[in-house]
């Protein structure tokens, strides 16, 4: 048998291959989790914890834990809660919609993992162009636009699962065009913030929610 020192070298040598494994299985019972109604409504309220899971396995490759990262990541998070508490109670800036109950703890109507998934796209879509553009307006810019992408492909998913709702069972463009200005508010903070913006993750991550979603939204019903 493998020592415990040998098994612990094993898994720093293979981390990578490791984390990707598991997003992946993470991912495919997700999709057979949601897709059959018996065990929908467990994976309804389970997706928290997914969300929490993927995020932790992400940071897990972060290099660089300082005082930028830290600001960068309570900005994120705080501009993000106070975008959707305003959009919730005012219909401001996304349009009329309101939360279900399947996303956990809300504070003033709004799920405190949606302040996670805000930091989550934005860290990931941000560090995803960060060495490819320069640039740092133009970056926010196509990193928003990679945002509202994934929108427009998480939202009928998110309808049908009472993630949220919206007024009269229709998505407004408004909803797309907020995203776009709060992802670029928050997506700017990132680009000025100093740290090391490097994740090995990010491209994985990012087409494994893509496809999770598109998936998803072809095999609901």
């Amino acid at each position: 048998m493998r020592s415990f020192k040998e098994m612990l070298s094993f898994l720093k040598r293979n981390k990578l291959v490791i984390a990707k494994t598991v997003l992946l299985i993470l991912h495919l019972v997700g999709l057979l989790g949601l897709y059959f109604s018996i065990s929908r409504p467990i994976f309804q309220t389970l997706t928290p914890v997914h969300l929490l899971v993927v995020t932790g396995i992400l940071i897990s490759f972060h290099k660089d834990f300082n005082l930028g990262f830290w600001l960068f990541g309570i900005f994120a998070f705080t501009v993000g809660m106070v975008s959707e508490i305003i959009g919730v109670k005012t219909g401001l800036i996304f349009g009329e919609y309101a939360y279900g109950q399947v996303l956990g703890f809300q504070v003033l109507g709004v799920p405190l993992i949606i302040g996670i998934n805000w930091f989550l796209l934005v860290y990931l879509t941000g560090g995803i162009l960060n060495k490819r553009i320069k640039n740092d307006i133009l970056a926010a810019i196509c990193s928003s636009i990679l945002m509202v992408l994934m929108d427009v492909v998480l939202e009928p998913v998110a309808v049908k699962l009472d993630f949220w709702q919206w007024e009269l069972n229709h998505i407004p463009l408004s909803n797309f065009a907020g995203w776009f200005l709060i992802a670029f508010i928050i997506q700017l903070t990132y680009r000025k913030t100093t740290f090391d913006k490097r994740n090995q993750l990010n491209w994985f991550i990012f087409i494994n929610l893509i496809l999770f979603f598109s998936i998803l939204a072809i095999i609901l019903e």
